[in-house]
C-alpha cells in the first residue's frame, strides 16, 4: 500500500457543446484549469508465482482542485453566426478519481523497478461558483484511469519499504447542469485532460 501527492498541472476542458437553457446548441473553445497539489492512496498486489512476478493488480484514489480560470473564450452559438470571444468568471473545481481496478506490469532490477498499468477510473467532479454561491457535480463518470498512460519508477530502499515517482494522464467526459461560460447558463458536456506527477512512499508486506 502506498501514499502519493505532489502535483496536477493545468490542463483544460475542450469540446465544450452546451445542451440546455441559454448555452443550448452553442460550442465553446477550450478553458484553461489551474495547477494544483494533488493527494490520494493506493493498494496493490503482485503475484509471487516466479514466472508471474511481473503482473499485478491495484485500486488507487486521488483528488485535486483545479480550478478553472477567468479568461477568455471563444463562444459559437452556431446557425451561422460569427463567433466572438466573451470573459467567463473563474470557477473553483474538485475532481476526485477512483480506478477500482488497474492491470499493472514492472520489470525487477534489483531494487529498481520500473511500471506502467492500464485500467478504467470513475470520476467526480464538484465545481463551486463562489460569486453566486451555487455548486454542480457530475458524477460517476467513466473514463480513461490515468493508469492508461501511466509510467514509473519505485526503489525498494528495504524488502517492506519504498519510494517512487510517476507520470499519470486523465482523460474523461463531465456533464454538468448548470455553467455559466460567458453570457450563457445552462447544462452541457465537456471533456477533461490534465497530466499529473506524483512522488510517494509505499509499505511493502
Amino acid at each position: 500500500m502506498a501514499a502519493q501527492g505532489v502535483a496536477s498541472f493545468g490542463d483544460v476542458f475542450n469540446h465544450i457543446d452546451g445542451t440546455t437553457g441559454s448555452a443550448e446548441g452553442v460550442g465553446f473553445g477550450q478553458l484553461g484549469v489551474q495547477s494544483s497539489p494533488l493527494y490520494g492512496g493506493k493498494v496493490g498486489y503482485y503475484f509471487d508465482e516466479p514466472g508471474w512476478k511481473w503482473l499485478g493488480i491495484e485500486m488507487e484514489a486521488f483528488t485535486s482542485t483545479q480550478h478553472l480560470k477567468q479568461q477568455g473564450v471563444q463562444v459559437d452559438p452556431g446557425f451561422g453566426a460569427p463567433s466572438d470571444i466573451q470573459l467567463t468568471r473563474g470557477q473553483n473545481i474538485r475532481v476526485t478519481n477512483w480506478a477500482p481496478i488497474n492491470i499493472m506490469f514492472r520489470y525487477q532490477i534489483g531494487r529498481s523497478e520500473p511500471y506502467v498499468g492500464a485500467g478504467l477510473g470513475i470520476y467526480f467532479l464538484h465545481i463551486h461558483n463562489a460569486a453566486t454561491d451555487t455548486s454542480i457535480s457530475s458524477n460517476a463518470n467513466l473514463g480513461l484511469s490515468t493508469l492508461s498512460t501511466k509510467g514509473g519508477l519505485r526503489w525498494r530502499v528495504t524488502d517492506h519499504l519504498s519510494v517512487f515517482a510517476e507520470w499519470k494522464y486523465n482523460q474523461v467526459n463531465f456533464n454538468y447542469d448548470n455553467l455559466p461560460i460567458g453570457s450563457t447558463t445552462g447544462g452541457g458536456h465537456a471533456q477533461y485532460h490534465t497530466h499529473i506527477g506524483v512522488d510517494g512512499i509505499g509499505w511493502h508486506f
